[in-house]
């Protein structure tokens, strides 16, 4: 059955391996997406640049610039790239590649040899993000927290008035967290309010999501923006500026 919300999304397969871009493809068409290809991370990036998709699926391992780079660089700019949702494809010896990939400011991975189905899913879950973290939020105006807003309908985050560039997971947790202050959050839950339950993202993934956003805060003076409670999770913090 075809995904009515994914029926105006486009999405941008990028594989130096044809075969799998077109299974991609076929397998996103399906779903109702629109879908355009690219063969290696400089095709990529002018794809990018020409056709403004609303995910990319990127392969790691390419000739000529891999995904990492071309993750590494679309993070580094402002506007069209620096947050644009990325799933990557990684080999499965590529754990280190993978880690790496989610510390730059990739949304979510999946593991080679894969199964379709499971791109689609995952593809699918990154577009719905945004709903479901405004339901689990219960807000969909401006939310604030001492030096830190976040605007949801512009998908905005800043700190003391400046803004900060953020992946759209970056805002979901930042908005799920900063929604419910006093609440703690197990990773568990973090990962059932941002995918749904159910869903397979080990809690690297979250511990990444974290650490990126901690480092782009902390260069504003936000110190103080997630406190981590050991052995049960994470919830907002003081957001003031001061040493946490």
């Amino acid at each position: 059955m075809t995904d009515v919300y994914a029926m105006s999304h486009k999405i941008l397969i990028v594989d130096d391996d044809a075969h799998i871009r077109e299974v991609l493809s076929f397998a996103l068409g399906k779903a109702g997406m629109e879908t355009s290809e690219a063969g290696d991370g400089e095709a990529a990036l002018a794809a990018i640049e020409r056709a403004s998709p609303d995910l990319v699926v990127l392969d790691i391992n390419m000739p000529r610039m891999d995904g990492l780079e071309v993750c590494r660089r679309l993070r580094g700019q402002q506007g069209t790239g620096g947050d644009l949702p990325i799933l990557f494809l990684s080999s499965r010896d590529d754990e280190i590649d993978r880690v790496v990939g989610l510390e730059l400011g990739a949304d979510d991975y999946v593991v080679k040899p894969f199964s379709p189905r499971e791109v689609v899913a995952r593809v699918s879950a990154i577009l719905k993000r945004g709903g479901r973290a405004l339901a689990a939020a219960g807000s969909s105006g401006p939310v604030g927290h001492n030096r830190l807003r976040l605007d949801p309908d512009a998908w905005e985050a800043e700190w003391a008035g400046t803004p900060v560039p953020v992946t759209v997971t970056e805002f979901q947790l930042l908005l799920l967290l900063a929604s419910l202050p006093s609440k703690v959050f197990t990773r568990d839950a973090i990962i059932d309010r941002l995918h749904g339950p159910g869903f397979a993202v080990t809690d690297r993934t979250i511990d990444s999501h974290i650490r990126n956003v901690r480092h782009k805060f902390a260069s504003l003076g936000g110190t103080d923006l997630i406190e981590t409670r050991a052995g049960v999770g994470y919830r907002i913090g003081r957001c003031l500026g001061e040493p946490g």
